[in-house]
């Protein structure tokens, strides 16, 4: 691949953008908001200019709703050799092609399963896709060379090609992606109108729960939008789970001991499939999950500490697997939790004491 055209300039088509012109592809950048494109430009990301001629890669990086008449328009006046999408729904664009009557043997409809809470150009960066996988949905009767372009534009974004139905696709996004959206943000909005106090007691948990919450809305709408029906077929199943969970509850608080035994085993049984099915989620590098300790060190809120703590760590070879840091509520200090194999643990706390760091328990 030489030259592509990167359609829409917002998060994830700054992105592959960066990545490409890193790797020597020669980037063209459009979008309906100019400025955005010579905001992408200004960044590395290509050249605002239109191409001359034909591109190698068309890639259309619109919100969902608009994928179909952004790519019939580069189709109809032959923009590129090949066309993909990076749209997060895959089976409504396509169907809005046929519809138009589109030529789709040039066409690939791909899903980058990568991104952040913020959106637009500013957040773009050329490692976003790195590790990251790629889902590819081909059709019988599609060119044999786009997929080949398809694949050079993740293997130069370094992420991880991964092939499926686009149904399939759309049914999985569902539920690995836009369902806890939304549940993120049902919880969050419970603290919109809740006590400061109760407020001043968030910790690490709601903080985790939350996190995605911070999103943009307008995204999320558009996102959505492009697939509602496997998105409510996954809430309709938490809500059921969450009505039996408050008859459970309801129960606990019985007089009755057999009503509470059942309120008992109730929540015992969604929180274990809970467990079963945390359990499945992939590890580090996309590896079955592995269990680590944690190592929960006091560290000051300064500059340094954490490049300090980390220094420390390397000296007795410590691989440090995840980190977490929990703030502590009105003081510039809190907890650094180190993930680490079980059988580091020994060699990392003594060499921590050594150091002065001071160990919880």
């Amino acid at each position: 691949m030489r030259t592509a055209l990167v359609i829409g300039t917002g998060l994830i088509g700054t992105s592959a953008a960066l990545a490409l012109s890193a790797r020597g592809v020669q980037v063209h950048l459009a979008d309906h908001d100019h400025a955005q494109a010579l905001t992408a430009a200004a960044l590395g990301a290509g050249t605002a200019e239109p191409p001359q001629d034909t591109v190698d890669l068309a890639i259309v990086a619109v919100p969902p709703a608009h994928v179909a008449a952004a790519l019939a328009e580069a189709i109809r006046r032959g923009a590129a050799r090949a066309y993909i999408d990076v749209a997060s729904v895959k089976g409504g664009p396509r169907r809005e092609l046929e519809a138009l009557g589109c030529d789709l043997s040039g066409y690939l409809g791909t899903h980058p399963m990568a991104g952040k809470e913020r959106s637009g150009p500013l957040a773009a960066t050329a490692d976003l896709f790195e590790g990251r996988p790629w889902v590819l949905t081909p059709s019988p009767g599609g060119d044999t060379e786009v997929l080949n372009l398809a694949l050079e534009l993740v293997a130069l974004c370094r992420a991880v090609p991964v092939v499926m139905d686009a149904d399939a696709h759309d049914r999985a996004v569902a539920l690995v992606s836009h369902t806890p959206q939304l549940v993120s943000s049902l919880v969050a909005a419970r603290l919109k109108g809740a006590d400061e106090t109760a407020v001043r007691l968030c910790g690490q948990g709601i903080r985790d729960v939350t996190r995605i919450a911070a999103s943009d809305p307008a995204m999320w709408i558009d996102i959505l939008s492009a697939n509602p029906g496997p998105v409510a077929d996954v809430l309709a199943e938490i809500a059921a789970d969450l009505d039996a969970t408050v008859r459970s509850l309801r129960s606990l608080q019985s007089a009755d001991d057999e009503k509470r035994g059942s309120g008992a085993h109730g929540i015992a049984d969604v929180l274990r499939r809970g467990n079963a099915g945390r359990e499945r989620v992939p590890g580090k590098h996309g590896a079955a999950p592995s269990v680590y300790d944690v190592v929960a060190v006091y560290i000051g809120d300064q500059p340094g500490e954490l490049a300090r703590i980390f220094a420390d760590a390397g000296r007795v070879g410590v691989n440090i697997e995840d980190v977490r840091i929990e703030h502590a509520t009105g003081q510039q200090a809190g907890f650094i939790q180190l993930m680490v194999e079980p059988q580091a643990v020994p060699a990392l706390t003594a060499e921590l004491r050594e150091r002065g760091w001071s160990i919880r328990q």
